[in-house]
């Protein structure tokens, strides 16, 4: 299995692409909306290195319901209460485009009738909200969310529910993920991989398993 994109150490043939999602397909990054509500650059970067902090913010992706998490945040800093409120109401902010050049080639896979999954860490609410703006995954076969499945990568029990889902054996799929720990939980499961740095990185690994 290779995450570069060598052909010399590929294993198998890839039946199916599985991606992530953020940072992957499409970016994250919560300063793009907090960098709207908090004019003093030393306040923005103290409010998401301790209020709403990415660490903060996994728990969702774990499953935890925004009536719980946004409460107790807002009790805990009631001096940002308006802003952690902003922050499950204008979630979508967070998500400023998308990757540069992946989207291509989700097409040019989807074109040439590859199977198109993903897993992805992502909260139930927050992928309810993001998934109706998102047309590109229209060409995607089945996609485990796991706010919804209460198991968020890099768990193995994420990993098998996926294969069994998508229906094709690990060793069968490509695994593209930006996270070295989920790149690294995958392959120990037999998955094929690539460690996603940019989409011309990925074009090439593709275009060396003649996947496009």
């Amino acid at each position: 299995m290779s995450d570069t994109g060598n052909p010399a150490v590929e294993t198998a043939a890839v039946e199916a692409v599985v991606f992530d999602v953020g940072r992957v397909i499409v970016e994250w990054d919560l300063r793009a909306l907090f960098a709207k509500l908090i004019d003093d650059p030393a306040e923005l970067d103290r409010f998401l290195a301790e209020v709403v902090t990415e660490e903060w913010h996994f728990q969702h992706d774990a499953g935890r319901p925004l009536s719980e998490t946004i409460s107790e945040r807002q009790a805990e800093f009631p001096e940002h209460a308006a802003l952690i409120a902003a922050y499950a109401e204008r979630f979508l902010e967070t998500l400023p485009g998308r990757v540069p050049g992946t989207a291509a080639l989700v097409r040019r896979l989807a074109a040439r009738d590859v199977p198109l999954f993903a897993i992805t860490n992502f909260g139930a609410e927050f992928w309810d909200m993001f998934r109706p703006t998102e047309p590109l995954f229209d060409l995607f076969g089945d996609i485990v969310v796991s706010g919804r499945e209460k198991t968020m990568k890099p768990d193995a029990a994420i990993f098998a529910l996926a294969a069994e889902r998508f229906r094709y054996p690990p060793e069968a799929m490509l695994f593209i993920d930006d996270n070295r720990a989920n790149i690294d939980a995958a392959a120990a499961l037999g998955w094929q991989v690539h460690h996603f740095r940019d989409a011309d990185t990925l074009e090439r690994d593709l275009e060396a398993r003649g996947l496009i």
